[in-house]
């Protein structure tokens, strides 16, 4: 048996080091020692952890392994306080909140990708812009806030505009350009809109909607409520005049609006390096004495838990924020873009960064949801986007006395003539 003072040095030297393993490195190193007859009772000092979750820090020797052991014993239920019977998970949403994320921004992707095949058939015209790996940012931003909360953005609109609640028929049928479509066909890819759902474009001019989200804070503001205006851009919209203008004024009457800026890097096909002397975004606010973020955009838990702080913020009346979103987009800028300014190492390298396929590891590693669950949600997903192509097709084209409607709220107005 070693003497006393040969086991405190090694139970001093493994206290301040061992102790520093995470126990997910400990149960990734197991070996066997199940024949060990302190077994049982070593696992019922530590609930949760068995001897084999223990051995590959146990080395042959026997005294440097009594002194392991000791540690393990003696030292480490002191610093933890409480192991419990289930592996340590760092996991801060609920279930319920990863299958909500999970399935929307699958619905998002499935339905940007039909969108994209129907457009190489011609059955979608003009300009189409696909939200395709920027998923997580409306995922955590509908979370994070209210459905009565008004949102606004650019032309790639599609995946804001299913997340606040327009039907994916409505969607497809407005890429159609049919009468049923969101902005009954007179909109397109750009141009989506609805009113009860609280979601205010789709907007084609660069930058322009920046002021109208501001507009509609203000809004909210006259009418007493404490709704708050989430206003979307790109980083190359962050180079527009308009930008500084509302910025300014925002901080001035203290509006309800959080300013997000999807930085997917790359605006139309120029880095942000390129084009701007100031390449962290969301320093901009600075300026403004504007309180500013950079988030991780492709996490549905860091958008979520960004935006809840400057809803919360904004409700309380204390004005703006302005977050950096960092994203990606998987395709192209447009459907015509042949993306010769990024490398295919690099689309690549962020698709192993896909909110989707992490978001489901979470759901099987963590909460246990059986693959058979994420098949049904896969089922009813793609369901979900075969019927809005079939709406789609089926709907009927806008009559020709619609063209010269919805333009001005007056309908009467004297000088629209035919």
């Amino acid at each position: 048996m070693a003497n006393l003072s040969f086991l405190k040095a090694h139970f001093k030297r493994y206290t301040s080091t061992v102790f520093d393993l995470k126990f997910q490195t400990i149960q990734d190193q197991i070996n066997g020692f199940s024949n060990n007859t302190g077994n049982t009772w070593l696992s019922n000092r530590l609930p949760g952890k068995t001897m084999s979750e223990l051995v590959e820090i146990l080395m042959s020797d026997s005294i440097l392994s009594l002194c392991r052991i000791a540690f393990f014993i003696l030292y480490l239920p002191l610093k933890i306080k409480s192991v419990g019977t289930t592996k340590t998970s760092t996991v801060k949403f609920s279930k319920e909140t990863y299958l909500y994320w999970y399935e929307l921004m699958l619905l998002l992707r499935r339905f940007e990708e039909k969108a994209g095949q129907l457009y190489g058939m011609q059955k979608i015209r003009g300009f189409c812009h696909l939200y395709i790996g920027q998923e997580a940012l409306a995922a955590g931003c509908m979370t994070a806030t209210r459905p009565e909360d008004p949102f606004i953005t650019a032309y790639r609109d599609h995946g804001l505009a299913i997340a606040k609640g327009i039907s994916a028929k409505a969607c497809m049928a407005e890429l159609y350009g049919k009468a049923t479509g969101c902005s009954k066909g007179k909109g397109g890819s750009m141009h989506f809109f609805g009113l009860k759902e609280a979601f205010f474009g789709g907007h084609g001019i660069v930058g322009a909607q920046i002021g109208t989200g501001a507009g509609l804070a203000f809004a909210e503001k006259y009418k007493g409520t404490d709704n708050v205006s989430l206003t979307f851009f790109g980083d190359g919209a962050a180079r527009q005049g308009m930008l500084h203008e509302t910025f300014n004024m925002a901080m001035l009457w203290k509006l309800p609006v959080i300013f997000i800026c999807e930085n997917n890097n790359y605006a139309m096909g120029t880095s942000v390096a390129r084009t701007s002397n100031v390449v962290d975004i969301y320093k901009l606010a600075d300026a403004y004495d504007m309180p500013g973020d950079s988030v991780d955009g492709m996490s549905p838990e860091a958008v979520h838990e960004a935006v809840a702080r400057a809803v919360k913020r904004a409700r309380a009346g204390d004005g703006p924020t302005l977050l950096e979103m960092k994203t990606y987009r998987y395709k192209g800028h447009s459907m015509s873009d042949p993306q010769k300014y990024r490398t295919k190492e690099e689309v690549e390298e962020y698709k192993s960064k896909d909110p989707i396929e992490v978001t489901k590891a979470t759901l099987l590693n963590e909460f246990g949801v059986s693959e058979e669950e994420i098949d049904k949600i896969i089922e009813r997903v793609r369901l979900e986007v075969e019927e809005s192509v079939q709406f789609a097709e089926e709907s009927p084209w806008p009559d020709d006395n619609e063209l010269l409607k919805d333009v001005y709220v007056q309908e009467d107005y004297p000088f629209i003539v035919d």
